[in-house]
């Protein structure tokens, strides 16, 4: 069955633009205009996908992604004109998956789109109580809490191991650091960035095969982190 991508978006040229592109891989779509339109065909198309702009003319973006969030955990994506850290921060941390700046790249986005359900078909799987995570060379063994990286086990600080399971559970979002510090620190303080930074770094060391070059974990320069498919796109 085609995947079903639900775009909200009130400029029509940009509206146009996305339709085309969605066209080109054979998505089924459907366009709402508006933030109350949005909220209702998210209840009943179910989307697979949903690509959000933020500026709406009767419903902030993250007004509507939180309304989401309190029902569904299909992925989101924002592509929005508001380029702004703090807007990318704010959008993450309402439960966004992930964020494109207009003006974008048509391959960028269904790139993006592949990401995004890549990993709703993960955490399908996770539902399912795997007990072992498998990315490329990667294993985790949640029942026994170890990690495996080509077969060998590598040993990873309570901190460490907290931050791979976390990114994991999440394989393919963006996570914002205010996120990986209240699920890892139970804490969000700017303060104590600086740590997970250092953390992060000691963690690729152990895990990548090239640390300069990480293919699991990328950094969002001043947001946070996403742990990608092991060959997937970036």
């Amino acid at each position: 069955m085609n995947k079903r991508i639900l775009v909200v978006e009130d400029d029509v040229a940009i509206g146009n633009l996305i339709k085309m592109t969605l066209n080109t891989q054979q998505y089924e779509y459907d366009i709402a205009q508006d933030g109350q339109s949005a909220l209702q065909k998210a209840l009943s198309m179910k989307p697979d996908v949903i690509i959000l702009d933020l500026g709406l003319p009767d419903m902030d973006g993250i007004d509507i992604i939180q309304k989401i969030r309190s029902w569904s955990q299909t992925p989101i994506i924002v592509v929005s004109a508001r380029g702004e850290e703090s807007d990318k921060i704010n959008a993450l941390d309402a439960g966004a998956d992930d964020y494109v700046t207009k003006p974008f790249s048509v391959d960028e986005l269904l790139a993006r789109i592949r990401v995004a359900l890549r990993r709703s078909a993960s955490e399908r799987n996770l539902e399912q109580e795997q007990p072992v995570f498998v990315n490329g060379n990667l294993q985790i063994d949640y029942l026994a809490n170890t990690v495996f990286v080509r077969g060998e086990e590598v040993h990873l600080t309570p901190i460490e191991y907290k931050l791979l399971v976390v990114l994991s559970k999440h394989v393919g979002k963006v996570l914002t650091h205010n996120f990986l510090l209240k699920e890892v620190w139970q804490t969000v303080l700017q303060s104590d960035v600086p740590s997970l930074r250092v953390f992060m770094a000691t963690l690729r060391k152990k895990i990548e095969e090239n640390p300069a070059n990480p293919k699991y974990i990328q950094t969002h320069i001043r947001v946070g982190y996403r742990m990608l498919r092991y060959g997937g796109d970036e």
